[in-house]
């Protein structure tokens, strides 16, 4: 047996930690409980060995091993590697980020008795202590009660302590900077499976299935509590006999319970109790009696899903020759095996979804599991509904709004095998499937997939990875392809499938764009919706079809601005501005508060002021369109329209977006207003109007991404109209008809685009021409940040870095972010081997210079530089 483990821990530290085993016997991916900085983390086992460290240093055991395997296999630990050797991130924050199992420890604190309180209990010094003490007199004796209850050296939690001497953590956290109490945060193993209590009719020949509310009412509540029945049916008459005398609410539990086939979950059963006034005693006594039995089982798990809504599903879809093409080329592919990466270019509602659908099919009935990426939580209920249509049990979800007990639900099934097809966002790469034959990224475009904390990775870029080490097929689909993966396809690094036309013929929709310029020249006035738009609206209402309306901004107004002196209110915690939120009415009232102002980075919120804060102005000025405004003004002008919003105040969690597609796909809705949501892959076939306003703003943001965004953003948001038998027609207000981006997205020429984009970033050495990292200096002081920057940025100049240009030290474009000042830099370089080194370098000097890890933001391959 290895006498010594090394750990990796979740700490922002680029080193692993080596612990004694003591007897115990962890495996490398196995995960274990150690002492760390005055706590108990849990971290991941990367190695065991016999090698005593240096002297000097104190090893500490092992607490506890919580897995008797290797949770994490050989090949996900080769993953987690190379992801901290890619990204420059510490390796325990990987394997965090790998294990969604923090809902099987439970972290709390302890209090143990020190040295100072023994001396202070022994020596009796209450009068003492008394004269010097703010604390009343009850007070102080609770806190000698502490003491003796502590005396014999035990660590004692604060429930604990609490009911035993009536202390309070205000009080313990007293002791504790007295020096009288040590608080110790430890961490135990729980039971993390979702339980949930079911109630079941039993005996009495009321097994389930046997009877109804109607039958069982007849036979028992006029003529059981007397004892005899007077039914014409045997079965029933039989079922009175042997009843024992039961009161009015007890048989309306009973009847409850066989109405549903004698079997329902209590939680269920005492709502509905309560609504006619049962209480839940008499559940109880029909327990004691032995008329029901209370059982716990396991908690069914809600997919959620808004089903296919009167349209075929995607795997009952009969291919078109393009179609089968595409599964052609990828089927070929996995039945040759190894790692082959695919970019399937089609444009919207080219059918992309049935070609992952059916090689997902082929992967598994050759034994193989499958993987299916999507960038945001709200696809997952459409994509899901289909999955499970299609494969039944054999599927699994992950992503983050899941609860803690639902993740690692979801993580242990997919481990015993029990699902093969995994859906979720960009953390579901690190699903631990065996046999992983297929990974397809869909929107594979999308900003989402990269992660904006540490690990800063790419889960685009980590499937690719994955399939190269795992030897599976990747598929990389979009109808707008990041110009990274398509120069790889140039290049000969991808195999690239296209689909250039719709299924069944249907024409890509026409695009027409409204000049926002002479919008002003002719009507004198700032409008948020042209006349044009506007009258397309109306006459598509007016036929019964629907509208979706892209109004890229959340809240009312984005900018509060003081007309006197000309200041706008910022965000206390960010340098940004904060953005004004009306009040609402109606439904959503209940889920959003009144109005206000928000931070949207933060989420810092205070109350609109009256004057201003600088000058104290009473003309404040609201500038800026959000959806909120755009939904109010919608309304004003189609009064008899069914509006809805799709934007983050509106769509909180995966509940809310289930019930707004329903609504949308069952044409409750027709004008539907929202942000970007609503631009990624939704498949309702009723829109056939699309507008877009203001979303040209991107191009004058200082990101050399922004053509290439906007580009992406029109193309997608119009690929939403004319999916269904009616033609498409989509609308675009823009300020800049002459960019580029704009003309080509309205031509739905995305390789006309990609040529005029790849020369600007060939001239200036961007990527895919080139490499880069994005470093940020931050400090809740302002010296701090200007004084750390200024130093690495001295260091740049000496080291004259080979083969690597350094931009900066500058304030970054969000100078200041949740308290914390920040300042970049901005490495490129034209191979990777050089950029990995320079910032490796880097990172030996700030630990050197005493600049902590976590002053340091290192973001490799940066989607945004903000």
């Amino acid at each position: 047996m290895p006498l010594f483990c090394d750990v990796a821990l979740p700490v922002p530290l680029d080193q692993t930690f080596t612990y004694a085993v003591n007897g115990v016997d962890p495996v490398v991916g196995a995960r274990v409980l150690v002492p760390f900085s005055g706590q108990a983390l849990m971290g991941v086992v990367v190695r065991v060995h016999d090698e005593r460290p240096a002297e000097g240093f104190e090893i500490k055991p092992v607490q506890q091993v919580l897995d008797d395997v290797a949770l994490l296999p050989d090949e996900l630990m080769e993953l987690a590697r190379w992801i901290a050797g890619y990204y420059v991130a510490p390796l325990g924050e990987v394997l965090r980020g790998m294990l969604p199992l923090g809902a099987e420890v439970r972290r709390q604190f302890v209090y143990r008795i020190t040295e100072v309180g023994r001396k202070v209990l022994y020596e009796g010094a209450a009068k003492g202590a008394s004269r010097r003490s703010k604390l009343s007199p009850e007070e102080q004796n609770r806190e000698y009660a502490v003491l003796n209850y502590l005396e014999g050296g035990e660590a004692a939690k604060m429930s604990a302590l609490r009911s035993a001497t009536g202390a309070n953590k205000a009080l313990l956290e007293g002791m504790v900077r007295k020096r009288w109490l040590l608080r110790e945060a430890v961490a135990e193993e729980r039971d993390a499976r979702r339980l949930e209590k079911v109630a079941i009719l039993v005996g009495h020949g009321l097994e389930a299935g046997e009877g109804n509310r109607r039958s069982f009412d007849s036979a028992t509540r006029d003529e059981a509590a007397s004892g005899s029945a007077q039914d014409d049916t045997s079965s029933l008459r039989e079922v009175g006999k042997r009843l024992p005398r039961l009161n009015e609410n007890q048989l309306a539990v009973m009847a409850e319970l066989a109405a549903v086939g004698g079997r329902m979950r209590v939680r269920d059963l005492r709502e509905t109790l309560s609504r006619v006034g049962v209480p839940e005693s008499s559940l109880g006594t029909l327990v004691k009696r032995g008329l029901v039995r209370v059982e716990e089982v396991a908690e069914e798990f809600h997919f959620g899903g808004v089903g296919a809504h009167g349209k075929k599903h995607a795997h009952e879809h009969a291919l078109n020759e393009a179609q089968m093409e595409a599964l052609g080329t990828i089927a070929a592919a996995m039945a040759q095996g190894g790692f082959r990466p695919h970019l399937l270019y089609g444009v919207t509602g080219s059918g992309k979804t049935a070609v992952y659908f059916a090689a997902m099919r082929r992967a598994l009935d050759a034994g193989k599991s499958a993987l299916l990426l999507v960038p945001e939580i709200g696809l997952t209920p459409a994509m899901t509904g289909q999955l499970v249509a299609a494969f039944g049990d054999e599927v699994a979800l992950l992503h983050s709004q899941l609860t803690p007990d639902e993740r690692a639900e979801q993580w242990h099934r997919i481990r015993r095998g029990e699902a093969r097809v995994v859906v979720g966002t960009r953390s579901a790469v690190f699903a631990p499937l065996k046999e992983l034959g297929l990974i397809i990224v869909d929107e594979e475009h999308d900003g989402s997939y990269k992660q904006e904390e540490t690990p800063r990775y790419h889960g685009r870029d980590v499937a690719v990875m994955r399939a190269k080490l795992g030897g599976a097929v990747v598929v990389l689909g979009s109808a707008t392809p990041s110009l990274e993966s398509w120069a790889n396809a140039e290049k000969g690094r991808y195999a690239r499938v296209e689909m250039r036309e719709r299924v069944a013929d249907r024409p890509l929709p026409a695009v027409e764009l409204v000049d926002m310029r002479n919008e002003f020249r002719e009507t004198g006035q700032e409008q948020i919706f042209s006349r044009r738009l506007i009258e397309e609206t109306e006459a598509t209402i007016a036929r019964g079809e629907q509208a979706i309306i892209l109004l890229n901004r959340r809240g009312y107004s984005f900018v509060v601005m003081c007309r006197s002196c000309g200041e706008k209110i910022e965000c206390e915690n960010c340098a940004i501005s904060m953005t004004y939120h009306k009040p609402v009415s109606g439904n959503d009232a209940i889920a959003q508060p009144g109005q206000r102002l928000e931070c949207h980075y933060c989420g810092f919120r205070r109350g609109v002021p009256k004057k201003c804060p600088k000058c104290e102005s009473e003309h404040l000025y609201y500038l800026g369109a959000g959806s909120q405004q755009g939904e109010e003004r919608l309304q004003e002008i189609f009064p008899h329209a069914r509006i809805g919003r799709m934007d983050r105040d509106t769509v909180r969690g995966r509940s809310d977006m289930e019930r707004l597609l329903a609504r949308l796909h069952a044409g409750e809705i027709n004008l539907l207003v929202g942000t970007q949501m609503i631009a990624k892959g939704h498949d309702i076939h009723g829109v056939t109007l699309v507008g877009v306003v203001g979303a040209d703003f991107a191009l004058g943001l200082p990101d050399f991404r922004a053509a290439e965004r906007v580009f992406q953003l029109l193309t997608q948001v119009s690929g939403r109209a004319g999916r269904g038998e009616l033609p498409g027609r989509v609308l675009v207000q823009t300020y800049h008809p002459d960019h580029y981006a704009v003309k080509f997205a309205a031509a739905h020429d995305y390789p006309g685009f990609v040529a005029k984009e790849l020369q600007y970033r060939r001239w200036m050495h961007y990527p895919p021409y080139g490499v880069l990292a994005n470093v940020v200096v931050q400090s809740e002081r302002l010296e701090e940040a200007t004084g750390w920057s200024a130093e690495l940025g001295r260091w740049f100049e000496r080291t004259r870095l080979d083969k690597v240009r350094v931009l900066g030290p500058a304030a970054a474009p969000l100078s200041r972010l949740k308290r914390i000042y920040r300042y970049h830099f901005v490495l490129k370089a034209e191979k990777r081997q050089a950029l990995g080194e320079a910032l490796r370098a880097m990172l030996r000097f700030a630990e050197a210079r005493g600049i902590l890890r976590r002053n340091l933001v290192v973001d490799v391959d940066a989607v945004h530089l903000m």
